[in-house]
């Protein structure tokens, strides 16, 4: 008896540290992955300033929009602070749209739009939020399999004993998930003239332009 009490309490030891380990390197992943978007996201709040100052002498009349913008990004740093995914992802979707809002605008503004720095930083800003939605993919897959572990007997028994405790998921809008992509062509032509008017000579009128669009993180 007392051998089979040995041989019980080793297999325990033995169980015990290999999950102890396997959660450890779970969560050492997950917060690598975290990590990867934090980075992401303060290159994407690092650029806005630049933008809104950029666009600011353009756009004089749109000092709402420019405000909006603005303010999003004060949302967003602050939430980013409080390091919960939860209030990071409704902070960053506020400003996503806030951003799409200011692209729309700006094409009202065709000498804004003529400006390298301006495009420059939309460019910059697209390529961002193709990678912030990336890494909110990895991370959410990083997220899904360490809660599973979490919450699977016998393993639940004593995660939470040994001090681990679940991610939240990064979430995104899907329609939010990334700056909306701007023509920065020519002004659409206006449509085909009315019923009984006259055609510009030399045979049809102009063709029409067409505007580039756009998923997650995340």
């Amino acid at each position: 008896m007392g051998w089979i009490v040995v041989v019980i309490v080793v297999l325990v030891v033995i169980w015990l540290v290999l999950t102890y380990n396997g959660l450890v390197t779970l969560r050492n992943r997950t917060q690598e992955a975290w990590s990867e978007i934090d980075v992401e996201l303060k290159r994407r709040h690092d650029l806005i300033p630049n933008l809104v100052q950029t666009a600011q002498g353009y756009m004089g009349h749109e000092r709402g929009t420019l405000e909006a913008v603005t303010n999003a990004r004060a949302g967003a740093v602050a939430a980013g602070a409080s390091g919960d995914p939860a209030k990071i992802g409704a902070a960053e979707n506020m400003l996503t749209q806030s951003l799409r809002s200011l692209f729309a605008v700006s094409e009202n503004y065709p000498d804004l739009k003529a400006i390298a720095a301006f495009t420059n930083l939309q460019e910059q800003l697209t390529a961002t939020e193709d990678k912030i939605e990336f890494s909110r993919r990895f991370y959410n897959g990083n997220v899904r399999d360490y809660n599973i572990k979490l919450q699977t007997l016998p393993t639940s028994l004593i995660a939470g004993v040994i001090g681990f405790k679940a991610f939240g998921f990064f979430q995104a809008d899907e329609s939010d998930r990334a700056v909306p992509q701007v023509n920065f062509g020519n002004t659409p032509q206006a449509g085909p003239p009315p019923p009984g008017s006259m055609p510009p000579a030399g045979g049809s009128g102009p063709p029409s332009m067409g505007s580039s669009g756009p998923p997650p993180q995340s």
